[in-house]
């Protein structure tokens, strides 16, 4: 087992008008993850996948706030604060030259501080770095260590933050690399039975549960031993929010959901039964398809449904409906109450993870492939026709595979579609998704 690679997480705070989304989008460029067919959530701009020189990240936008009053600024941002605490590996705690040091900032880095969490304080809007030098040298007063000038329009000083930034990540990373148990994460919507699923799986097997919280984070890890093997279980369901208005809890289920999933090997989406599939579901399960995951549906409380022998494939057809993109996921229906099928779950998790590490032999693939293209000729458009020369697997978890082609414009997604169908057809890889990379190469004479 190599070493697994967890994708850092990295969240900004900081009071209204600062320019936290201005470095959003410096840093995401235009190239933000949207998919074209995953529903939902990556326009909200909540969280953006970013990669500048050679560092990943995750970074996370921890809010909006309505500027009414001073007092409803600050209790906001402390709920900001407190989210990103939760859940990001380095905090940016972003303040503005211009505005000055304002008591907000001081009240919200003495909560930062006592987090322990890395914290890196940009000052941003320093157009002109000589000119704002004693401003920006005003904010060692928070006490959270040196200010960093930046100028997000100007794309100034962003180099300097980041190496800070990413000087922090090997450090809360590593001590999570080690770990070869399975990581299963258990999300979907509040209420669900996400911690009823776990408690259950805990009490049928008697195990002493540590909860060890989580190294970097303070979701909820569990470990459950079944049949001799160790796993371990992110739960999402974790801090309860008092009373907070629905979109803030959405956005805050949405966060904790994509940390967890960053950790995860597995993602189970667990969906209620008696409800039926939302566009929620496809949101959340939209988080684990664009990560990678291997994924298994769980429909919880099927104990709850009037059945005739009809009920599980109508219920089946309506999820493969609403989650179109991600047609390999395997569904399972159980019940957290009655325990049915629970145990079945450990062997859905087995199986799947077999498929998401699994590597194929590079002479298989091709032999796949010269009869995919034998059966369904290749797309040609101007008189010139695609040409697939080689393929091969780079990577696992998920299975990515690199396709060799005389000109990429002509591989249109359709194309490559079919070609995973076939590889699918040949080796299941059921529950994963599969990673397609199409490399152009010229034409040897």
């Amino acid at each position: 087992m190599g070493k697994k690679k967890t994708k850092p997480i990295v969240a900004v705070v900081g009071r209204p008008n600062v320019g936290k989304s201005t470095l959003f989008n410096a840093l995401a460029g235009e190239n933000i993850s949207i998919v074209k067919d995953t529903p939902g959530i990556t326009r909200d701009r909540i969280y953006a996948d970013i990669n500048w020189l050679d560092m990943n990240f995750t970074l996370i936008d921890t809010g909006g706030i309505e500027p009414e009053s001073k007092d409803i600024i600050l209790s906001q941002m402390r709920e900001q604060a407190q989210i990103a605490i939760d859940t990001a590996d380095v905090i940016i705690f972003m303040v503005d030259v211009k505005q000055g040091l304002v008591d907000a900032d001081s009240k919200v880095a003495d909560m930062l501080r006592r987090s322990k969490k890395p914290i890196v304080l940009a000052v941003n809007k320093v157009d002109d770095f000589k000119k704002y030098m004693a401003d920006v040298f005003e904010f060692y007063n928070l006490g959270i260590g040196e200010p960093f000038p930046i100028s997000s329009v100007n794309r100034l000083g962003i180099g300097d933050l980041l190496d800070e930034v990413s000087s922090h990540f090997d450090k809360t990373m590593a001590q999570e690399e080690e770990d070869d148990r399975i990581k299963v994460a258990i999300v979907g919507k509040p209420n669900v039975g996400k911690s009823s699923i776990i408690n259950k799986l805990v009490g049928e097997n008697r195990v002493i549960v540590s909860d060890i919280a989580g190294t970097t984070r303070d979701a909820i890890d569990t470990e459950i031993t079944y049949q001799g093997k160790e796993y371990i279980f992110i739960d999402t369901a974790g801090l309860r929010r008092k009373n907070k208005i629905k979109e803030e809890l959405e956005r805050y289920m949405i966060i904790r959901t994509v940390s967890a999933v960053e950790r995860a090997d597995i993602v189970i989406l667990v969906i209620d039964a008696v409800e039926g599939i939302t566009e929620q579901d496809a949101k959340i399960a939209g988080i684990a398809h664009d990560r990678g995951k291997a994924i298994i549906i769980a429909v919880n409380k099927w104990d709850a449904i009037e059945k005739d022998n009809k009920t599980v494939n109508q219920f089946t057809q309506k999820v493969r409906q609403v989650l179109s993109f991600m047609t390999y996921a395997e569904i399972t229906f159980i019940s957290a109450v009655t325990g049915q099928r629970l145990p079945k779950l450990f062997e859905l998790i087995d199986v799947v993870y077999e498929n998401h590490s699994m590597r194929v032999a590079t002479g298989v693939l091709n032999e796949i492939m010269a009869e995919a293209v034998a059966m369904q000729q290749p797309p040609s458009d101007k008189g010139k026709r695609l040409r697939l020369y080689y393929i091969t697997q780079a990577a696992v978890k998920p299975p990515t595979f690199v396709i060799f082609v005389n000109d990429k414009e002509l591989m249109h997604f359709s194309y490559t579609r079919y070609i995973e169908n076939q590889i699918r057809e040949a080796f299941g890889f059921k529950g994963t998704p599969l990673k397609f990379i199409i490399r152009e190469r010229k034409e040897s004479k």
